[in-house]
């Protein structure tokens, strides 16, 4: 019997799941939660087998929960469910040792076998998601990509200093290089035209 915590911000999506993993006999839903604060604390509650997260949800993102997760369990097994595989985030969640990564389209049944395939200690990247992954046209650098997210999210130069544990300066510096990268005039502009080519 595999345990797995599944942590969705779309409710029916999330229930849907719950319903239909357990159906094979071989896998028990211990928790589910809407958005990444909540997956960090049932997966530290409940120590599944495996983390099934979705990448994108409101606060604290897919990438972001992983990373709590993993400061407290660094062999915490990650499936991460995604719509989008954006450039550059595949290869962020593999740094942070997600194991498994596969399309929120693909049927139950290869999710559940999917799960059951990391909790064997394996690997499993759809192939949708690495073709999409593999074209990286991204200009910037990690720690750029962190500052624009951020922005995005409506932080402010100083809450995004604090939040990444950068100093303010080394915030504007990064700002003003994904500016001049995107040729845009202002760090709104800069997370905004990031986001439509989807490097965040």
């Amino acid at each position: 019997m595999t345990t797995v915590v599944l942590a969705d911000d779309e409710a029916l999506l999330r229930k849907a799941m719950a319903a239909l993993l357990p159906m094979d006999g071989g896998i028990t839903v211990l928790a589910e939660a809407e958005n990444g604060e909540e997956a960090v604390t049932a997966t530290l509650r409940h120590r599944p087998d495996v983390l099934v997260i979705d990448l994108e949800m409101p606060g604290t993102d897919g990438l972001g929960a992983v990373s709590e997760v993993r400061r407290e369990l660094p062999e915490q097994a990650v499936l991460m469910l995604t719509r989008h595989a954006r450039p550059g985030v595949l290869r962020k969640a593999l740094k942070l040792g997600v194991q498994g990564f596969v399309s929120k389209s693909a049927e139950p049944g290869h999710i559940a076998e999917v799960i059951g395939a990391l909790h064997e200690g394996r690997r499993w990247i759809d192939p949708e998601v690495s073709a999409l992954a593999v074209i990286d046209d991204c200009p910037l650098t990690d720690r750029e990509i962190d500052v624009l997210r951020a922005t995005r999210d409506g932080y402010s130069a100083a809450d995004t200093a604090a939040r990444l544990h950068l100093a303010e300066g080394t915030v504007r510096n990064y700002l003003s290089n994904a500016m001049q990268k995107t040729q845009t005039r202002t760090r709104h502009e800069a997370a905004r035209h990031a986001h439509e080519h989807d490097w965040l």
